[in-house]
């Protein structure tokens, strides 16, 4: 486990923690009932009731215990062992039924065995992941045959823009092609709260074409790659909160590709 690996699983169980109890996430209001499910990838897999599903990369597993009240038969993986404790507190509290498996997701298949109808991976994933061949074979390794895959994050594009609470316009401040190597950055707050320590974070950028020759690499069939104009948080201080629940920029010559979908079957 090399110092970046370690770094990034500190961070998770330090965010975990503290986004357990965040406005953002609102924990209470799941436990009565909320689904936080978005459309996207509620319209992607459609009737989930009888399926199983595995969720990679699922943080404290709130979207994975959502699948669950839909009627999917769940099981949730994060590297970070705080956030598996807190998604088997929160399965109990909600009374649903979910495994959780504290892995990396390219250790997983030492972990767990079986096979999934759905493997499910979405916001803010992409970057934690520094081989994403590693991560395309795993997918293939835990999908049946005719299973779906959908990945669901934030476009490459907004990586490549700065969004500290300077700045002023949509101005290039990363590379775009992963061959420039991670990005190393001391984070003071997290997307979700400011109760968190300054933590010094490592994320791998990954371009559109890296993303998509991985899965087909791997074996999978591209059914559709979608890409929006908005983001699920506030991702720089160019946006803003529309009616649709959205951030989407402000400027609106500034029409960014934000958010991506990609489904895939094997």
């Amino acid at each position: 486990m090399d110092n970046d690996y370690e770094g990034n699983r500190k961070a998770g169980d330090t965010w975990a923690e503290a986004h357990f109890g965040s406005e953002f996430y609102d924990v209470r209001g799941f436990l009565e009932g909320r689904n936080t499910l978005r459309p996207i990838e509620r319209e992607a897999l459609g009737d989930v009731a009888g399926k199983s599903l595995l969720h990679l990369q699922c943080h404290f597993g709130m979207d994975t215990l959502s699948w669950a009240r839909l009627g999917a038969d769940v099981t949730g993986v994060d590297f970070s062992p705080t956030a598996m404790e807190l998604a088997q507190r929160l399965a109990a509290d909600a009374n649903l039924s979910a495994r959780f498996v504290c892995s990396s997701v390219e250790e997983l298949p030492e972990s767990l065995s079986g096979s999934f109808d759905l493997v499910f991976t979405s916001y803010g994933v992409l970057p934690w992941l520094r081989d994403l061949r590693r991560w395309a074979e795993v997918i293939v390794h835990f999908l049946r045959p005719g299973g779906t895959f959908l990945l669901v994050d934030t476009h490459p594009t907004l990586h490549l823009f700065a969004n500290d609470e300077s700045v002023a316009d949509w101005r290039l401040f990363h590379p775009y092609f992963e061959n420039a190597g991670p990005i190393r950055e001391v984070c003071e707050r997290s997307y979700a709260s400011a109760a968190v320590p300054a933590m010094e974070l490592t994320e791998w950028p990954h371009s559109m074409s890296e993303i998509v020759n991985s899965l087909i690499d791997a074996g999978l069939t591209i059914r559709s790659l979608t890409e929006y104009p908005h983001c699920f948080y506030r991702c720089s201080p160019l946006v803003e909160r529309r009616e649709d629940g959205n951030w989407w920029p402000k400027d609106p010559v500034a029409r960014l590709p934000l958010t991506l979908a990609v489904q895939a079957t094997r």
